[in-house]
């Protein structure tokens, strides 16, 4: 897209959180005019400071925008900005791109492309994989569902914070996607924490295992992220690990929808349950190796 046209683009874009006040700084520092809303307007400041204006409502935002954007913790926040009598469907002018970057499900995909295509509106379920650091660099991978025409139109847009951004089929393919990912992002992570808890209590030094872990078939991105957060003590959240019962409950809907088996679905979704009991909830995936640590004993003698 050339200067002009990224001149005359309206963007808007709704939730403000870890991933949304990254992604929309990169929109801006390429030229776009943004527009913003956050349930909590004071996360929208540092974005005002920087020229961006904030929308009093949805609808205002709706209606005065060219590409409407979104990326929501909830699938019922998801649903009310998009589908509410005052929410983003109804406000948009025909012809208007609406994206949805939060992880709501295909079903729900579903219902707001066939709401959206009622008002001449395009549509586009795009979760996004890579997490704040991912946001911060631009460099997100973004899993698109929606028609092919509208996918293009949107690309110059994502382009300034993804770096790999495939089209995966029509609306509700995305969500399906990331769900997908999800499912192996929380086994991957949850496997990683058992065998570090496990190395950790045979004696094992996690250093000089990780370069042999490095190199053999049981290495994993998510092995390799969480021994890095083990090594130095970070185990602070990314994406709060309690963010993953709804993601997780979404697959195990799908997959009773198609009639799919998903037992390490359920064996994981009971890790999670155990976790957050624990008081895990808003630690980082990683923090899981907490739960697989043995009890500290305590001397009474």
């Amino acid at each position: 897209m050339d200067d002009s046209a990224v001149a005359r683009t309206r963007v808007g874009f709704i939730g403000l959180g870890r991933m949304g006040l990254p992604i929309c700084r990169h929109i801006m520092r390429v030229g776009y005019e943004l527009t913003v809303y956050n349930r909590s307007p004071t996360k929208a400041a540092p974005l005002r400071a920087l020229g961006a204006i904030v929308a009093p409502t949805v609808r205002y935002l709706a209606e005065h925008c060219d590409v409407v954007l979104s990326c929501l913790d909830s699938v019922a926040a998801s649903e009310q900005v998009f589908l509410d009598e005052g929410g983003v469907v109804a406000g948009a002018r025909p012809g208007t791109i609406l994206i949805d970057h939060s992880t709501i499900g295909p079903e729900t995909a579903r219902s707001i492309g066939a709401a959206a295509r009622g008002r001449g509106l395009g549509f586009l379920d795009a979760p996004v994989s890579g997490g704040p650091e991912g946001a911060e660099q631009g460099t997100l991978t973004i899993m698109a569902g929606g028609e092919a025409g509208v996918f293009e139109r949107a690309l110059p847009i994502l382009g300034t914070y993804g770096a790999t951004i495939v089209r995966m089929g029509e609306v509700g393919t995305g969500s399906l996607t990331k769900l997908v990912n999800q499912l192996l992002t929380f086994v991957h992570g949850a496997a990683a924490a058992e065998a570090l808890g496990l190395a950790e209590r045979a004696g094992l030094d996690l250093r000089s295992l990780g370069e042999v872990l490095r190199v053999s078939f049981g290495q994993s991105r998510m092995l390799e992220r969480s021994l890095a957060r083990v090594l130095v003590g970070n185990l602070e959240a990314g994406a709060a690990l309690r963010l993953y019962a709804k993601d997780l409950g979404l697959v195990a809907d799908v997959g009773e929808r198609i009639g799919a088996s998903l037992p390490l679905t359920d064996a994981a979704d009971r890790v999670l349950s155990e976790a957050v009991a624990e008081g895990l909830g808003d630690r980082d995936i990683a923090a899981l190796i907490l739960h697989f640590r043995p009890p500290i004993e305590i001397d009474r003698s």
